[in-house]
């Protein structure tokens, strides 16, 4: 049975334009899977414990000589691995803060990199590969190439490189400029978010469509 890992990490609510993209994403994947299950976890609104001193060795000691620290934050990790492993396709709703990603899924991708559970410990080989992984993006501005801030969207730049040790590939779906409604500054590129978001959509519905033959 086909199975679903949502997650959203943005803090805005309703008004999240990741979370509208990884909603509409995971609608289409219970259209095209009906028998499917789904598990969900929220980021933005039930953030992970950071790494810290206490429990940021856990995966460098063998776990009987874990402190109590160390091992509730390895039962964690297991926990967020174990969701991985048992989806065929995960969704990560991902919003551009302050130029990078926010810091529960920065968190929540220090947890995954665990030598034995989500990195073979001898050939350092990723065992979390071999599963789709969208990441429904949205940034407020535009930083494609050519733009005022070109190269400064660091969340998209970031993650293929932050999961690439456990052998998750990343597929983004990016709307931007969605602050063009909001900001008056932006208002002439309203037309150019609206383009944007509609192609994101277009994308997202076609994800799972059978190809005619």
């Amino acid at each position: 049975m086909a199975h679903l890992l949502h997650i959203d990490s943005s803090i805005q609510g309703e008004r999240s334009v990741s979370r509208r993209l990884s909603a509409r994403a995971a609608a289409a994947w219970r259209t095209a899977h009906p028998d499917g299950t789904v598990t969900y976890r929220d980021l933005g609104a039930h953030p992970l414990p950071h790494i810290d001193a206490a429990s940021g060795l856990a995966g460098m000691v063998p776990p009987e000589q874990h402190t109590p620290e160390q091992a509730a934050a390895w039962a964690r990790t297991a926990e967020l691995v174990d969701e991985i492993k048992a989806a065929d396709t995960v969704l990560l709703g991902l919003p551009l803060y302050n130029f990078g990603a926010p810091s529960s899924v920065k968190t929540w991708v220090d947890h995954l990199i665990a030598p034995g559970l989500s990195i073979d410990p001898e050939t350092q080989a990723g065992l979390l590969g071999g599963r789709e992984f969208i990441v429904l993006a949205s940034r407020g501005g535009g930083y494609g190439e050519g733009t005022p801030r070109e190269g400064w969207d660091h969340a998209e730049q970031w993650l293929p490189h932050g999961v690439s040790l456990t052998g998750l590939e990343p597929r983004f779906i990016t709307a931007e400029l969605t602050l063009a409604h909001v900001n008056p500054a932006m208002a002439e590129l309203i037309p150019l978010a609206d383009a944007s978001l509609a192609t994101a959509e277009r994308v997202i519905d076609e994800l799972w469509v059978p190809a005619h033959v």
